[in-house]
């Protein structure tokens, strides 16, 4: 699968642990997908999930001590990221492969004025002149639509609006034109019209370079605006992973089921409904004390003897639909 052309990220059970006074933390437990070259792969689920840590897994930034990948590959263009040493990942972090964070204020720092952060970045990976890097600054300043981009890299962030912020963090992650971005909750802390300005722009700037992208988020309606596919991850397992049409069309596991009944409809009058919204009961377990069977079993209607059990494996129920439930099948039967 790695040495396709069209595919520039394979990654095969993933294994990311914490070692903690509490005992091993499994954050990440045998996840494996791939991202084609241009296609956008969200991964979604409730925070504690594991969705960030894969992130940090992929860009080896766990932190270690107390973290470590202990299993697994992550194969970026026929390159396995995990067999690299420290100065070979700092060749590709930020360059092959580029990251934006949650927080620019906590990414950005604070000292520097944003082109010297972007030219910092273009130097370390580009034999070029200060000249020519800070002129590619200024020219990604305005291809993320900063106005005035010249004299907005002579500031400093806490001159920007979190709007300006976060584009100045996606001009920096793509200052050397990443095969494979990551944006992890990018949106996050903007509001819901910068939102979707930011998220236009992320799409815009990856079809425009070709970018894959691993989108990390818990909201579904970014999903479906979005992606082309998706992964849906519970207690650091992979429990589905579909096409965005597949998914929202027929979901097999009852986990996004719930996730998706959790979305607040509003009806075609335009008036929200005063309607309880759905809710999962119960919370997601300890991942240093996983129940025997199917963690979801806990919280799901659903469940039977079996899930308390047994951990089901990952099932294709066709055109590349996987889930990891022993009731997707009368979950399927039921919907049709």
């Amino acid at each position: 699968m790695a040495d396709k052309p069209d595919i520039v990220l394979e990654v095969k059970n993933l294994k990311t642990v914490f070692f903690t006074n509490s005992g091993l933390f499994k954050a990440v437990d045998d996840v494996s997908f791939g991202v084609k070259r241009g296609e956008t792969l969200a991964i979604v689920g409730e925070s504690g999930c594991g969705k960030s840590v894969t992130a940090l897994s992929l860009m080896r930034l766990v932190p270690d001590p107390p973290g470590r990948i202990v299993g697994g590959s992550v194969t970026l263009e026929g390159t396995d990221l995990l067999a690299l040493d420290e100065v070979q990942m700092r060749a590709i972090r930020g360059n092959r492969i580029s990251m934006i964070f949650q927080e620019p204020m906590t990414s950005l720092n604070p000292v520097m004025r944003i082109g010297d952060q972007i030219t910092e970045a273009v130097r370390l990976h580009r034999k070029l002149s200060t000249k020519e890097a800070q002129a590619i600054a200024v020219e990604m300043l305005r291809l993320v639509r900063i106005p005035e981009p010249a004299r907005r890299a002579r500031e400093y962030p806490h001159q920007l609006s979190g709007g300006m912020r976060q584009r100045a963090m996606i001009a920096m992650a793509l200052a050397c034109r990443p095969v494979l971005l990551i944006a992890d909750e990018p949106t996050t802390a903007l509001d819901v019209t910068i939102q979707a300005q930011i998220l236009a722009l992320i799409l815009d700037l990856q079809k425009e370079l070709g970018t894959g992208l691993v989108l990390i988020t818990h909201d579904l309606g970014v999903v479906a605006q979005t992606a082309q596919r998706v992964i849906v991850m519970y207690a650091g397992k992979k429990v589905e992973e579909a096409t965005v049409e597949q998914l929202f069309a027929n979901p097999k596991h009852p986990y996004t089921r719930g996730l998706m009944a959790s979305i607040p409809a509003v009806p075609a009058s335009g008036v929200a409904a005063q309607a309880r919204l759905n809710e999962i009961p119960g919370t997601v377990p300890s991942l240093v004390r996983l129940p025997k069977g199917c963690a979801f079993a806990p919280r799901c209607k659903l469940a039977v003897k079996r899930c308390q059990e047994e951990y089901p494996a990952l099932e294709d129920f066709g055109g590349g639909h996987l889930a990891a439930c022993w009731r997707a099948a009368d979950i399927a039967e039921a919907v049709a």
